[in-house]
């Protein structure tokens, strides 16, 4: 016997302003107008005050450098995280536990995932491809195991350019969406991952299909820095919320 085959999660588009924000700028290009009438009326009244001269020579950088030890120094490589995420990104992924088999998982290419096979994994194919292309992704490093008979879990690290800071961050975001969703997602809001800003892990309700076994899942998504975490298992029996969140919190740890 055999379980159904993991549905893929649904891309969703960022969200729409709502009519509470355009009310607030609205209000806000209000008050500058008012403001700039008001004073303009109250200097009207004035006399003529002299403008400060143009050149301040006190912001003239000093002629010499500053003496050697004296200046700021570059941050160590334990300091700076762009270290890690420089280098291979495959080797920041959490090692699969002892006893459990690597996946031969077709859409992961010697640790890495294409930007066509990633975005294969969402039900708006087009539309995440072209997400993802317009907001600069780098490259996607991925993990597969499976443990015992049944349970399946995979790693993701996506990775935007250092220069598109938002792209991990956006991408998170339109995961963490759709995730309330009973239908697309777990249909909860799911637990923070401590220590993380805006990590949470999710467990879904079981699916039952007549002639399969029941299927249940566990996701955890979180961001750090210009990566994109994405972790999930699948098992035949339920997952507890501790095996999620501890796998959760080691991932995060190694970047």
């Amino acid at each position: 016997m055999g379980f159904p085959e993991p549905q893929p999660a649904a891309a969703r588009p960022p969200r729409r302003r709502g009519r509470t924000t355009l009310i607030i700028a609205a209000a806000a290009v209000l008050g500058i107008v008012g403001g700039i009438a008001t004073g303009y009326t109250i200097q009207a009244d004035r006399p003529p005050t002299p403008l400060a001269a143009l050149s301040q020579p006190g912001l003239a950088y000093p002629a010499k450098s500053l003496p050697k030890g004296k200046g700021v120094e570059p941050l160590s490589a334990k300091e700076d995280g762009r270290v890690k995420t420089d280098g291979d990104l495959r080797k920041l992924l959490v090692a699969k536990p002892s006893g459990a088999r690597k996946t031969e998982a077709p859409w992961i290419n010697d640790g890495w995932v294409s930007l066509n096979s990633y975005a294969l994994d969402f039900e708006s194919e087009d539309y995440m491809f072209e997400e993802l292309a317009r907001t600069d992704l780098r490259r996607v490093a991925a993990v597969a195991w499976t443990q015992g008979q049944y349970r399946d879990t995979n790693i993701t690290l996506v990775q935007f350019q250092a220069n598109s800071s938002l792209g991990a961050f956006d991408h998170a975001d339109s995961q963490y969406s759709y995730m309330p969703d009973a239908e697309d997602g777990a249909g909860n809001n799911g637990e923070p991952i401590k220590g993380s800003g805006n990590g949470h892990y999710y467990l879904y309700k079981v699916k039952r299909e007549a002639g399969y076994m029941p299927l249940y899942r566990a996701r955890a998504i979180a961001q750090r820095g210009d990566v994109m975490v994405d972790i999930n298992i699948f098992d035949v029996k339920p997952i507890s919320k501790k095996d999620i969140r501890t796998l959760a919190e080691r991932q995060l740890e190694r970047l």
